[in-house]
């Protein structure tokens, strides 16, 4: 079984349509996407119109939640006025943009997807089982938390932009970094193939590179903060 998971696209249509290519060459059986569809870049409406051309199942994420519920906050940490002024531009923008439509396909959105992988249970959540906006980051007390507390096999999240493997008393959690919003390192976005055979579990990142000038023309037509260009070019 092998299931490609995308997740944080943040709007990002270019990013998006090459992952797919992508995906398309990887021989899975599945893909599923862990959420936040939107925020942050300038193609909310462009991306959600792909997603459900592709039939791809879709969580919720935070960004969804709050643009699909006319939230005045997008449930993200901001650790700097920088950061904050990103994120206030960037929910502003999402608000004016999307259509009604897709503003209830957002709110609809369910927040965990359960699934059979071979003889393994997964969850696939945003952030953690425990609240969508939780952040797990690789090294942390609260993914030791969730590990002992996980019923399933196998946990895929997103939310952080970091993607990594660990096994934690025999659960995996993993994930799966971000296609339109990378934090990796580079602007390349990624995702990833989870793989199950032979009682074995496998966590494959993939990069994928895309036309980042793209993006960052449309965002300077637009009302969205500039330094959103400086972290999109990596």
């Amino acid at each position: 079984m092998r299931l490609a998971v995308i997740t944080d696209i943040h709007s990002n249509i270019y990013a998006l349509e090459q992952v797919l290519n992508d995906i398309k060459t990887r021989n899975v059986d599945q893909i599923v996407c862990a959420g936040d569809l939107v925020g942050y870049t300038p193609f909310p409406n462009e991306v959600i119109s792909k997603v459900k051309q592709e039939k791809i199942e879709t969580i919720q994420g935070n960004y969804d939640d709050a643009i699909g519920n006319l939230r005045i906050t997008c449930g993200c940490d901001y650790e700097t006025e920088r950061e904050e002024k990103i994120g206030l531009s960037s929910l502003q923008f999402t608000n004016e943009e999307i259509t009604e439509d897709n503003r209830e396909f957002l709110k609809d959105l369910p927040q965990e997807l359960r699934l059979e992988l071979g003889n393994y249970t997964a969850l696939v959540v945003h952030g953690s089982p425990r609240q969508l906006n939780e952040y797990l980051y690789a090294d942390s007390e609260q993914v030791e938390e969730v590990a002992a507390e996980l019923e399933e096999d196998i946990l895929i999240c997103g939310h952080t932009h970091l993607p990594y493997h660990r096994v934690i008393n025999g659960r995996h959690i993993i994930n799966a970094g971000s296609v339109g919003k990378p934090k990796h390192g580079n602007s390349n976005g990624i995702y990833t193939v989870v793989e199950v055979e032979d009682n074995r579990v496998t966590a494959e990142f993939i990069e994928v590179a895309y036309p980042v000038e793209k993006v960052t023309a449309k965002i300077k037509e637009t009302d969205l903060a500039d330094e959103l260009i400086g972290i999109l070019e990596g």
